[in-house]
């Protein structure tokens, strides 16, 4: 389903966008889409054809091994687009990661000849996407983090908060296998993990549900 983009979408969702030539050129070039819940965004080894700017919903961003095996990067939220995409885009080379609605979204896609002309013709699109680097950087970086210094029932949990404020709700839909695949583990050890959590007294376990009943 294709709606039409509006003055008041692009200013509301990405207000660091000053130049009132650019939001013209947003207006006339972009393409309104509506992605349902699980549906692929991005896959590993294709070309990517369109910067995503994403204005409602989020998005979850993935890095693949050679098994299929997922690890969780970050999340793309409203107002945001994907580091990942802008250096494919720039370089003309394929991703490196795997990108998944999260929930039903929105997003204005722009076609990939104009990201480099709109950097250097805009200010603030220069500054967006700069900021967009800096940003999924230090996501990263806590990534790596997460993974170096934290215990799995540590990242479990580091996991599950950062979903629930993503996603503005106490009861999450996830499966044991699914969390696994985020967490780079395996069905068993979060299985495990969750209980614990059960157990004391911080989630309460469902059929592929879970709900948050505290977060210290």
């Amino acid at each position: 389903m294709q709606n039409t983009i509006t003055e008041e979408l692009i200013k509301g969702n990405f207000s660091s966008f000053r130049e009132p030539e650019l939001i013209e050129e947003i207006l006339k070039v972009g393409v309104l889409e509506n992605l349902p819940e699980g549906q692929s965004l991005m896959e590993v080894g294709r070309y990517i054809k369109s910067v995503p700017l994403l204005t409602k919903g989020s998005v979850r961003v993935m890095r693949e091994d050679q098994d299929g095996k997922e690890l969780f990067l970050y999340y793309l939220k409203p107002g945001e687009t994907c580091a990942v995409s802008l250096t494919c885009c720039m370089a003309s080379e394929r991703s490196s990661i795997r990108a998944v609605v999260d929930e039903d979204s929105e997003l204005i896609r722009i076609p990939v000849e104009y990201l480099d002309i709109w950097t250097k013709k805009y200010t603030s699109f220069k500054n967006f996407v700069m900021n967009t680097y800096r940003t999924r950087y230090e996501e990263l970086l806590d990534t790596i983090d997460s993974i170096a210094f934290m215990k799995m029932d540590e990242r479990l949990w580091k996991f599950l908060i950062e979903r629930k404020s993503m996603l503005g709700q106490e009861e999450l839909n996830l499966t044991h296998q699914e969390i696994a695949d985020s967490l780079h583990s395996t069905r068993e050890v979060i299985s495990r993990l969750l209980k614990a959590l059960e157990r004391d007294g911080k989630i309460e376990l469902g059929r592929n549900r879970i709900k948050i009943l505290e977060e210290f």
